[in-house]
């Protein structure tokens, strides 16, 4: 992997619900310094970010949808997702319903999914899974419904969870969805290594907090100490 190309495959994020201003702008400086690809807030925040990044024509705006549980009503996601299309999201990082999905409501599942997906038509859309909730089949059974429903990634989980993502699911992930849809990975990425073990494993794009991200640009030495 050419390290200069990080940024182009990285998601800048401050999702959490601690992140401060402060984050937000070193997240809107980074960007701006190193052409990263996307950025997201919370959605409060989306119209912010959008005029921050109005002269940066490198870098999109992303915007959560049902973060961090999945278990919003479909129409509160679709308005959600819709509000920030108009702001000037481009890409759309999505939580399925999880609880659906345990309990093998698999057309709940699908259905939610579709319905955003139609609401932002033509943009790029990422499905999280939320793997560190589910098992092994669950993480197949899902990444399957996404895949059918037309998604442009399947994505890890939101950072939220108990435990990181691991080279393990990208494995898994990938021998579901093949070339179907691309897989992205967030939660828990934290060094150049792992970068380079899940592209190795199929991984295209990467969701990582602004200080992980900083970590990672020096250990390839993109930035000085």
């Amino acid at each position: 992997m050419n390290v200069r190309e990080l940024p182009r495959i990285i998601d800048l994020s401050c999702v959490k619900a601690q992140s401060t201003l402060q984050e937000r702008e070193l997240m809107v400086r980074l960007a701006k310094e190193h052409n990263f690809v996307c950025c997201f807030s919370m959605p409060c925040f989306t119209e912010w970010l959008v005029n921050e990044l109005k002269d940066c024509p490198q870098t999109v705006v992303g915007a959560p949808v049902g973060f961090p549980s999945g278990a919003d009503l479909t129409s509160t996601k679709v308005q959600t997702a819709l509000v920030q299309q108009q702001l000037g999201c481009q890409e759309f990082d999505m939580v399925i319903n999880v609880g659906a999905l345990k309990d093998k409501n698999y057309k709940m599942v699908q259905d939610d999914i579709m319905a955003v997906r139609e609401a932002v038509a033509g943009k790029i859309m990422k499905v999280i899974l939320e793997v560190p909730y589910l098992s092994e089949y669950e993480i197949c059974k899902g990444a399957e419904i996404v895949a059918k429903c037309g998604a442009t990634f399947v994505k890890t989980g939101t950072g939220w969870g108990p435990t990181p993502t691991t080279v393990e699911h990208i494995k898994l992930l990938k021998s579901v969805v093949g070339n179907s849809c691309k897989i992205k990975a967030a939660g828990g990425v934290r060094t150049l290594r792992q970068i380079e073990e899940m592209i190795d494993a199929g991984c295209e794009r990467f969701g990582i907090g602004v200080n992980s991200t900083i970590s990672i640009m020096k250990e390839a030495g993109i930035i000085s100490e």
